[in-house]
């Protein structure tokens, strides 16, 4: 099992190899790697991919600590050093583009673009925080009910998405101290819309308008404020836009990738 020891943590990832471009996938909360293997199959004829499974999620497993997503973006550059790429393009959805645009701030040197799927710039909202902070109380103390899944469903995936079912069954094996922790670690982030001036990489902003998680106002806002950023948005895509709407997301990928 191909995996990277830092920060006394070890991460799981998913390398499809070869010579071409490299891209590396970061997956959003509460989901793991194979979010993106629509993206995968379709890339690696091409490109080489790398998907990883972040700090609390997927393979990785529970969180070692308490981090940050500047941790996270740290665990990310050292995996590329491990596999001896000087340089890719960082395509992260929500809470992986929050760890890829600190990435870009404080790794320059090893982006060389960014793909943005429904995410932001800004910390979390804070009408929405409480909503967020009680479902997760209430999931740590009574465990992941019917209700509280279609909650989560509704805010991840959106309506109707048929696979569904494969999530909610991850969701509950998830502990409560991991989840604990890896919430903390999203609603504590800070804001980097002041920083979004000094990402010199072309950036492609994808987002789904209708997103239940980030309003696309602020796709939009950050797509203005990167100095080489592109917003392309998905119609009746939620808020996990390359999963649930992969045949729209994926060609919008392939073109912004020509240009490396």
């Amino acid at each position: 099992m191909p995996t990277l020891q830092t920060g006394g943590q070890t991460l799981y990832y998913e390398d499809t190899g070869g010579n071409g471009k490299v891209v590396v996938f970061s997956h959003g909360l509460l989901m793991d790697r194979t979010m993106f293997d629509a993206q995968v199959t379709a890339l690696s004829k091409k490109y080489r991919v790398i998907t990883w499974d972040e700090r609390g999620h997927g393979n990785t497993g529970d969180a070692a600590a308490p981090f940050s997503y500047y941790d996270s973006a740290a665990d990310l550059v050292g995996l590329l050093q491990q596999l001896s790429i000087p340089r890719a393009v960082f395509a992260g959805m929500s809470q992986g583009g929050y760890l890829s645009l600190r990435a870009a701030l404080r790794y320059p040197q090893f982006v060389a673009g960014l793909i943005l799927i429904d995410t932001q710039a800004l910390p979390e909202n804070p009408v929405t925080l409480p909503h967020y902070t009680q479902l997760i109380n209430n999931w740590v103390t009574n465990g992941l009910d019917d209700q509280t899944a279609a909650t989560l469903e509704h805010i991840i995936l959106g309506a109707g998405y048929a696979d569904a079912s494969l999530w909610k069954a991850k969701w509950k094996k998830v502990t409560p101290a991991n989840l604990l922790q890896i919430f903390n670690t999203l609603v504590t982030r800070d804001d980097l819309t002041d920083s979004l001036s000094q990402i010199k990489v072309p950036a492609l902003v994808i987002h789904g308008d209708t997103d239940n998680a980030i309003p696309l106002a602020h796709a939009e806002k950050m797509a203005r404020l990167l100095p080489q950023g592109t917003l392309k948005v998905i119609p009746g895509a939620g808020h996990a836009a390359n999963l649930t709407h992969a045949a729209l997301v994926t060609p919008l990928i392939e073109t912004f990738l020509e240009r490396f």
